[in-house]
């Protein structure tokens, strides 16, 4: 369906195996390539969805050097909102436990900036999806920490595993943007690519 995009070699830049499964959804052809240490820090001016739109260019600035003409990279970045603040991925065990405590029962959102780009041009975007959790008890979130990985999530949690199951009660706008890649937008923008 994305013909257009034979004339490029598609990179993903990302390590995340959410990501590499939803791009593989879409049917193209693609390869992974990451760099070391790409930094995802931001001026502490920004607010929500400008916070991983801001880093996805970002990740793109750091491949602009190395890229090929026939290149298209897709950088992201994903985040959790809550009351004004980011929740990343967490530090340790710990903070895991407190951001999930913070989610539960409560109404946060999910931001994902996506960012394509090739030698001659550069487009970007963010998605929003605003997720309701139940209210979880302190076993439920010992139990997920302790048999899942949420080291490596936003907001300590994957919306595809156990708490997401028993979890989330309500969704407004895309669940594979809580997974960290709005596919659907992605197919969009892949499309009008010449």
């Amino acid at each position: 369906m994305l013909d257009n995009l034979r004339k490029y070699r598609v990179i993903l830049a990302s390590n995340s195996p959410r990501r590499r499964e939803l791009l593989s959804g879409l049917g193209i052809g693609y390869e992974v390539r990451t760099l070391p240490d790409v930094g995802e820090a931001y001026p502490d001016t920004l607010q929500g969805g400008d916070i991983p739109l801001y880093i996805a260019r970002e990740k793109a600035a750091a491949y602009r050097g190395s890229m090929q003409a026939d290149e298209l990279i897709i950088t992201a970045d994903t985040i959790v909102w809550l009351d004004g603040r980011v929740l990343g991925k967490p530090r340790d065990r710990e903070d895991a436990l407190q951001m999930l405590r913070r989610l539960s029962g409560r109404t946060h959102e999910v931001f994902t900036g996506v960012c394509l780009t090739t030698t001659a041009w550069q487009r970007s975007f963010s998605a929003r999806t605003e997720v309701r959790f139940a209210s979880l008890d302190e076993d439920e979130i010992r139990w997920y920490i302790d048999r899942y990985s949420p080291m490596d999530k936003a907001g300590a949690y994957g919306v595809q595993e156990w708490i997401g199951f028993v979890g989330v009660e309500h969704i407004s706008g895309s669940y594979f943007n809580i997974m960290g890649l709005p596919v659907q937008r992605l197919y969009r923008e892949l499309r009008r690519v010449e």
